[in-house]
């Protein structure tokens, strides 16, 4: 009988699902919204939904599943059964890991989001060839996973891998960590959304990121934005330019520091607009990046959406 594995890609914006057989080949995918404001529990069940969703599609019975992998946000206790820390879903210490198996009956198997997404580019997208590696994802918020001599980096705490955190500019906004200037704050598609409400809340020139109907801007999605550029919307070209200036910038000081051969970039930012965005963020970074550094590859994922589900669909093989 063929073994499958069910990739679950958790998100502060939507949860996506999908199942894979031995080869990681997808078999059906689903999604749905993550909705964190609706509590812990609402989320997990959303969790189980778009797994049965994704099950069902896929003519299987998600109990008989080999395993579920999960990349979660946020920092992961070490023996992976809890999410400590999840700034953007307001989590604090939660036993994700026991909650989904008591409601899917099959092992799950718990990793922080990031570190999960960039397993799927390095296995199965690079071949597993690059032995020291930064995958950073540009999302609602912005994390990364970072490889060195062929190990990921977790760090005395397992807290490793939080760029997203890395202060770029210390009179910048205040990030949702607490601290100001963080790249997060800075590069992300809520630093986006606030820098284009602040400019329209100051008057600034009319944009089409805003409703024609509604002077407010309420979401900016990424394909809304990657429209507002192509349609040569001045505002929106403007803050995807600093967006693009920072995560350079952030590129640059990860290459001095760790001397990567890859630097992958995903996320729903890179996925709809890495045309526009890579000259940019190249430029940025080389200008940066001590000589010695400099022969780094700086590339966008072509997993996309599926880096996520991937990882995590590997994590569950590795672990059964």
């Amino acid at each position: 009988m063929e073994e499958h594995y069910i990739g679950v890609d958790l998100g502060g914006t939507k949860i996506l699902a999908g199942i894979f057989g031995a080869d990681y080949h997808c078999l059906a995918t689903e999604k749905n919204k993550t909705k964190p404001e609706e509590g812990y529990d609402a989320v997990c069940g959303r969790i189980v939904k778009t797994v049965r969703a994704a099950a069902e599609s896929a003519g299987i019975d998600p109990a008989k599943a080999s395993g579920v992998g999960i990349g979660a946000p946020g920092s992961i206790s070490s023996d992976e059964s809890h999410v400590l820390f999840a700034p953007n879903l307001d989590w604090r210490e939660v036993a994700l890991k026991a909650d989904l198996e008591a409601q899917l009956g099959c092992p799950v198997w718990l990793g922080n989001d990031c570190n999960v997404a960039a397993t799927g580019i390095h296995r199965l997208e690079l071949e597993a060839k690059p032995n020291d590696m930064v995958s950073i994802f540009l999302g609602t918020g912005i994390g990364a996973g970072i490889i060195t001599n062929g190990v990921f980096l977790t760090g005395a705490t397992r807290a490793a891998g939080e760029v997203g955190h890395m202060v770029l500019d210390p009179n910048g906004p205040v990030c949702g960590c607490g601290t100001s200037g963080c790249f997060e704050a800075l590069a992300s598609r809520t630093a986006i959304f606030n820098r284009v409400k602040s400019a329209v809340n100051d008057g600034g020139e009319l944009t089409q990121l805003m409703k024609a109907d509604d002077p407010s801007v309420t979401r900016i999605r990424s394909g809304k934005l990657r429209r507002a550029v192509e349609a040569g919307d001045k505002l929106a070209t403007a803050v995807l330019d600093e967006t693009c200036f920072y995560t350079g910038l952030a590129i640059a000081n990860l290459c001095n520091l760790l001397n990567p051969e890859v630097v992958s970039l995903g996320g729903g930012l890179i996925e709809q607009l890495h045309t526009v965005m890579l000259p940019k963020i190249r430029d940025a970074a080389l200008g940066r990046i001590m000589p010695g550094a400099q022969q780094v590859r700086i590339m966008a994922t072509t997993l996309g959406d599926a880096a996520g589900i991937t990882g995590a669909a590997i994590l569950a093989h590795d672990h059964t």
